[in-house]
């Protein structure tokens, strides 16, 4: 299999032309959204391309490994808290969630010897963990928000009747936790019949054993689906606590709809 080239990855913005172009065409008005997307990943694509060849070259420390790790769990706490503002203390369970996710799938990677503890694997195996686990915190955490803005009297009516705050969120936390985890669940329902994730699909069109590309699919689709799981988890019952004061009160800064 060759290298795909400067060339075969011009090529493949042939797409990108015909979404440009149907954007342009229906209204939708995306085409910067979409140009800037090409343009910024490209570059940082570029970027961290040429730095983990550093890190995983041979006598490499492998101590980068762990802060390029560090590095990616503080920018998806960060792109979290970012996108959704209105969840008080965000960044610090944010990062709560995602470092307990990537903590906990690394060390079920390495502790059972599902791939070695090099460079190679550490960055990859981290980035697709904390990669995942920040799109469902994006979702739990604005959900969480939303529902509890929605029914805000029919918690404060539970709260009258004296169940704590925990207590009284209870059900919009489920309902949060259900939306964000949903499709990471639906997705590895879907592995090999439907999905064909990039990781196996780059492994087969490197050369391995198609076999060997669906364990290591696997491997990674169910640390991925845990990791997803646990981080949703802890934003959802974190943040509900947030949403309240310490005597079990909504927080003014949480109003439905019909406050506004």
């Amino acid at each position: 299999m060759g290298e795909v080239g400067l060339t075969g990855a011009l090529a493949s913005l042939v797409l990108i032309a015909v979404a440009l172009g149907l954007s342009r065409r229906e209204g939708l008005r995306l085409e910067r959204n979409i140009v800037e997307a090409v343009l910024r990943s490209a570059a940082q694509l570029a970027l961290v391309g040429s730095a983990l060849g550093l890190v995983i070259a041979e006598g490499a420390w492998l101590g980068w490994s762990f802060v390029w790790v560090a590095a990616i769990v503080a920018i998806a706490a960060a792109t979290i808290a970012r996108r959704v503002p209105e969840l008080p203390g965000g960044f610090p369970i944010a990062l709560a969630a995602t470092a307990t996710a990537a903590a906990v799938g690394l060390t079920v990677t390495f502790a059972f010897g599902i791939f070695p503890v090099t460079g190679r694997t550490v960055v990859p195996v981290a980035g697709m963990l904390t990669g995942n686990t920040m799109k469902a915190g994006v979702v739990v955490a604005r959900r969480l928000v939303e529902a509890v803005a929605e029914r805000r009297a029919e918690i404060e009516a539970r709260l009258a009747l004296g169940l704590s705050g925990a207590e009284a969120a209870r059900p919009v936390v489920r309902g949060a936790l259900r939306l964000a985890v949903s499709p990471q669940v639906e997705d590895t329902k879907a592995l090999g019949l439907v999905l064909l994730p990039g990781t196996m699909t780059g492994l087969i069109l490197a050369g391995v054993d198609p076999l060997d590309a669906v364990l290591t699919q696997a491997a990674l689709m169910y640390l991925i689906l845990g990791g997803v799981v646990t981080s949703a988890s802890v934003i959802a019952l974190l943040g509900a606590r947030r949403l309240f004061t310490p005597d079990h009160r909504l927080r003014p800064t949480v109003r439905s709809a019909g406050d506004e």
